[in-house]
């Protein structure tokens, strides 16, 4: 006898159709059971993991028309995000070297598996409330056709989809500290900055003839 799977409803009321799942993955395991064989156990366990996914994605409303993936992380208590498209890579803070002369917003220098980038630290930059670094700070590497450098995250939480047509202005709070940078908010308060706009300002770019060498 079979028992029926069901699952928990998502944040926004959304029932995951276990059955429905169970019997589309059976039907790709009858193909892949020619050179791999997975338990019963194994099996839900891998359809469980995906139906978590699927979730997820649900309650973030999903892929939207329109809509493009960002990555999402923390800068103070609020909820910031950039675009992969300008994203190199991340990269986990372990050591810098601050540079003398330069403005209180650039943390330093970092050396990416030989090569040396500056990092920007946007709570500085935008006036909010400064943090204590820790284990959990990552660089998220920026760049375009023609600068590259790295914007410090108190932590990296992951992706999502936005509809770039449904962001929301940005509150009367952010105003000031460094709104030009922004192309608005989302329905959930993330704040998606405008990169392209933080790679090109001159105020940020603080010496071009570095840039050469990757940094800023």
């Amino acid at each position: 006898m079979t028992q029926e799977r069901t699952a928990p409803p998502s944040r926004h009321g959304a029932q995951i159709d276990w059955n429905g799942i169970c019997s589309r993955m059976d039907a790709v395991q009858a193909v892949l059971d020619r050179d791999i064989l997975l338990s019963t156990k194994e099996k839900c366990a891998i359809l469980k993991a995906r139906a978590l996914v699927l979730a997820q994605e649900q309650a973030r409303g999903g892929p939207t028309e329109g809509g493009v993936e960002v990555i999402e992380f923390r800068l103070a208590s609020e909820t910031y995000a950039v675009e992969p498209a300008f994203v190199r890579e991340i990269w986990p803070l372990k050591d810098f070297t601050p540079l003398p002369g330069t403005p209180p917003f650039v943390l330093g220098i970092v050396n990416v598996r030989g090569q040396i980038l500056s990092v920007i630290d946007l709570k500085k930059f935008f006036h909010l409330p400064e943090k204590g670094l820790s284990e959990m700070n990552n660089v998220i590497i920026i760049r375009n056709d023609r600068m590259e450098f790295g914007l410090l995250a108190d932590a990296v939480l992951g992706t999502f989809q936005v509809s770039l047509s449904a962001l929301q202005s940005p509150p009367p709070t952010v105003t000031g500290t460094g709104a030009e940078y922004l192309k608005g908010v989302t329905a959930e308060r993330v704040i998606v900055l405008d990169t392209l706009k933080i790679l090109s300002d001159e105020k940020i770019v603080v010496n071009e003839e570095v840039g050469k060498s990757g940094g800023i």
